[in-house]
């Protein structure tokens, strides 16, 4: 575990928001995102070195954040995650679940069943894991954000992408329950479902990248529904670019 902290302060300030796959991409930008705003940024991921990256970014930023080694498809690992934030801060205010992985190889039918386990175990397996681990924190503390980033591909057909499709409308549904679930307890539920976005997670064959979402839109959509007013909550954001790229 490393650390980095500096003085910030913001709507966040004080507050812990942990944020799995934050190495690159989607989730690099929201941790940032999330520091802007004041918060300690927990970045969680399977590989050190991005995390560490990532973090230097929000170093030079001068936000806060600390790594933790983190693989979601293992209780084990993110009960160990839970563990050294409760050592670390004794609280979590913002759970971010967005670490993921693609799978758009073919048809269903020709799908190895590792691929299956593996799309499936990183997507919604994960997020059960990292529920059961940190929302009892938040029950107790009788606040908290949770934010699971799906897709719209959990909205809508997704030929050659089945496996995956189908994980993301299992990953809204849950969240949906979550969200009944736990709001007694003042613990808002969201899913932000992004359309194409620029990241690396899978190819966007003929489309113009500059008119796809950028992960920064996502962080935005997250900021967004974590510092709204605390009489209601946003239960879903369906997030689309302006043009069609």
């Amino acid at each position: 575990m490393s650390m980095v902290r500096m003085d910030a302060d913001g709507p966040l300030d004080g507050q812990v928001a942990v944020v799995t796959g934050a190495g690159r991409g989607i989730g690099a930008a929201i941790a940032l995102e999330l520091s802007n705003l004041g918060a300690i940024a927990v970045l969680c991921g399977r590989t050190r070195d991005v995390l560490e990256s990532s973090a230097q970014a929000i170093a030079q930023a001068r936000g806060r954040a600390e790594v933790v080694i983190c693989d979601v498809t293992s209780l084990q690992s993110v009960e160990a995650a839970a563990k050294q934030v409760v050592a670390s801060f004794g609280r979590v205010d913002i759970l971010v679940n967005n670490a993921g992985v693609g799978g758009f190889g073919g048809p269903l039918h020709q799908l190895p069943p590792e691929a299956w386990e593996q799309i499936l175990n990183t997507n919604l397996r994960g997020v059960y894991y990292t529920t059961r681990a940190f929302a009892p924190m938040m029950i107790r503390a009788r606040a908290g954000h949770i934010i699971n980033i799906s897709s719209l591909a959990g909205k809508n057909a997704l030929p050659n992408g089945a496996a995956y499709a189908a994980s993301k409308w299992g990953l809204n549904g849950l969240s949906y329950s979550m969200a009944e679930e736990l709001r007694g307890h003042n613990i808002r539920v969201a899913v932000v479902c992004p359309g194409s976005t620029n990241t690396d997670l899978s190819p966007h064959a003929g489309k113009d990248p500059a008119k796809m979402l950028q992960p920064e839109d996502v962080a935005h959509a997250v900021a967004m529904l974590v510092t709204q007013s605390p009489q209601s909550f946003v239960s879903e954001i369906l997030l689309r670019p302006t043009q069609k790229p």
